[in-house]
Order: C-alpha cells, then sequence, then structure tokens
C-alpha cells in the first residue's frame, strides 16, 4: 500500500466508498463524480501505477472482473442501453489517480453528458505507413 494513494487507502478502508463488489484480488466502487448512474471504478487492490506496471497473472486477475461488475452494472438498471469500458494511462491519457483503474461507465442515450471523440485520420496513412507502424509494435513485443 501506498500511503499517499487515495486508492489504496479506499481499499484499505480509511477513506469511505460504496462498494459493489469485493474479492482478494481488486475492490469495485462507485465513482465520487457518477458521469452517469452507476459509474463503477474497478481497482486491483495491489498497487500498480497503469497498465504498463502488470505482468501477465495481474492483467489476467484483475480483467478477468470486468465483465462480472459490468453485468451487475446493467442488471441493476433496465434504462442502461450500453457500457464504455476505459482504462487511462499516464497524464497524457487522463489518468487523474496513479493507482490503475478501469471506469465502467453505464450509458443511458447518446445524450446523458459523456462522450468520446475519435478523429478519422484515416486518409493520413498508406498501408505502407500502417505496416511499418505495425512493424516497430511488433519488435517490441515481450512474450
Amino acid at each position: 500500500m501506498h500511503e499517499d494513494c487515495v486508492f489504496c487507502q479506499i481499499v484499505a478502508g480509511k477513506i469511505p466508498s460504496v462498494t459493489v463488489y469485493e474479492d482478494d484480488v481488486v475492490k469495485a466502487f462507485l465513482d465520487i463524480t457518477q458521469v452517469t448512474p452507476g459509474h463503477t471504478l474497478l481497482v486491483p487492490k495491489q498497487h500498480v501505477d497503469d497498465i504498463f506496471a502488470y505482468d501477465a497473472d495481474l492483467a489476467a486477475a484483475v480483467f478477468s472482473r470486468v465483465p462480472l461488475v459490468a453485468k451487475a452494472i446493467k442488471a441493476s438498471d433496465n434504462r442502461i442501453q450500453g457500457m464504455n469500458i476505459m482504462n487511462n494511462n499516464g497524464r497524457v491519457a487522463y489518468q487523474s489517480v496513479f493507482h490503475s483503474h478501469i471506469h465502467l461507465l453505464p450509458r443511458y442515450s447518446d445524450q446523458d453528458d459523456f462522450s468520446i471523440h475519435f478523429g478519422d485520420h484515416a486518409a493520413d496513412y498508406s498501408h505502407d505507413d500502417l505496416e511499418a507502424i505495425a512493424a516497430n509494435i511488433r519488435a517490441h513485443v515481450e512474450v
């Protein structure tokens, strides 16, 4: 546990939270901001800063809990039409608490005060450009 980490303190029970699921690996609790009703954070109990700090075993354990919690959220309100599942890594990617966490954001409509913008840059990349990017990534895959 990192004493200065708000999520470590929530996991330890030093800061109150509203828990929706907990086991020996993760704790899932309502995000205080409630971007949409039911907005839940799923955090590993083990402190890891971001996805880059996971090993395969921790990733399998944490991410295998996502469908369990997502299905429970969806079942809790018949108005839910979909769900965004987000994991932000690094300040530039909008990570604000540096203890890895997964946002489960129930979606009620396309007018529910949440949006994501994916810019379309398809015209900026040829097939060869994409192959070069992929080759560079493949060269760094460590199995």
